[in-house]
Order: C-alpha cells, then sequence, then structure tokens
C-alpha cells in the first residue's frame, strides 16, 4: 500500500462542516497520516526536519484547505518556504520529492460558476492554484488536479456534505490501494469530477 499524508490547514476548523467531514472519514484509515499544521504550530515555528522526515515517509502528500484570497491559509505559504529547501526538495541534489504524487483538497465560498472566466472570480481553480503545479513541477513530484468541495458559504445540506466526504474516502483508498487511474485524472478539471471513472475496480 501506499502511504500518504495529508498536511491539513485551517485556522477554524471548528466552523468548517465539510473540513471537518473529509478529515474524519479518512483519518482512522491505514497509511494515512493526517498532520494537522496548525495545531502543532500554532505559532508558526515549523520543525522543518519533522516536515522533512514526513514528507520522505510517505509516497503521496496531499494540501487539505479552505480557498483563502484566492491562495491558501498562512501556515501553508510558511511551510512551503521553509520545508521545501534547495538541496532538498529541488536543485540538482534535490531528490528528496521526486516522484511523489501531490495535490490540494479544497473547499471554496463560492460556487463552482464563480470560478470560470465569465464567472465572478474571472479566474479558474485551475489558474489559481498554478503556483502549486508549478512548485509540484520544480520539485519533480507529479501534480494531480485538486479534489474541490465548492459553494460552502451557501450551506451544503448534510447529504451533500456526506457525498463529497465519501468521494474523498473513496479517493484516498484508491490512492493508497494503486487503484487509481494517475493518467486518466489528469485529464480531468477536479479529481472528483468523476470519480467513478478513475477508480479501478479490483
Amino acid at each position: 500500500m501506499k502511504k500518504i499524508l495529508i498536511n491539513f490547514a485551517h485556522p477554524a476548523k471548528s466552523h468548517s462542516n465539510i473540513n471537518k467531514a473529509l478529515r474524519k472519514v479518512v483519518e482512522e484509515l491505514d497509511n494515512v497520516t493526517v498532520n494537522d499544521l496548525y495545531a502543532n504550530y500554532p505559532d508558526f515555528m515549523i520543525d522543518i526536519k519533522r516536515e522533512q522526515a514526513l514528507c520522505e515517509a510517505h509516497d503521496i502528500i496531499i494540501f487539505q484547505h479552505p480557498l483563502y484570497w484566492y491562495s491558501t491559509p498562512a501556515i501553508m505559504k510558511e511551510w512551503l518556504d521553509l520545508v521545501l529547501e534547495h538541496g532538498w526538495a529541488y536543485g540538482s541534489e534535490g531528490k528528496a520529492l521526486q516522484d511523489k504524487l501531490f495535490f490540494q483538497a479544497i473547499s471554496t465560498g463560492g460556487d463552482a460558476s464563480t470560478y470560470q472566466k465569465d464567472g465572478y472570480n474571472e479566474f479558474t481553480l485551475a489558474e489559481l492554484t498554478s503556483p502549486y503545479q508549478a512548485t509540484a513541477k520544480l520539485c519533480n513530484m507529479t501534480w494531480l488536479p485538486p479534489f474541490v468541495v465548492s459553494g460552502v458559504h451557501s450551506g451544503l445540506p448534510k447529504e451533500k456534505v456526506q457525498s463529497h466526504a465519501e468521494a474523498f474516502r473513496r479517493t484516498i483508498i484508491a490512492l493508497r490501494d494503486a487503484l487509481f487511474d494517475i493518467e486518466l485524472a489528469k485529464q480531468q478539471e477536479y479529481l472528483n469530477s468523476d470519480v467513478n471513472r478513475v477508480i479501478r475496480s479490483v
């Protein structure tokens, strides 16, 4: 089985039904580690060696976070700035993350229609998350499109929250058990655009 690291970055997680639900359905799975950055580093004093060791010990690295001002919560940027050191993550000698899978699990306040060229925000999520695709490329990682849950500010009904949580759980299990079609997933707008299509049957 593949080992999966979920770097969870939410400064107000108690107020986020969807992020709590996504986390709850995967945190007890075998070979899945949930690394709560705000809980572990309330002072933002990130233990670089600990974080690098966690990355080295896992095959798949996920950042789960809300979309804040078209980007990430502050601690995720701090993590990237400090942990992805030259000579470790990138550069001629930086091979620690090579060939690991990387993607984001993102919740957005606006619904999907607002993240289109002709929508309210005028930019797609692919455009807004392009710095993280570029980061994955620099670190020789395999980038996947984000797992996205949109429209949370309008109040997702309980059944919708459960549906997204189940799709996330199925995605994590399929990735862990090598039952996920990586090449097909790369072609989708979001990782969860069509979960049934990218998960292989046993």
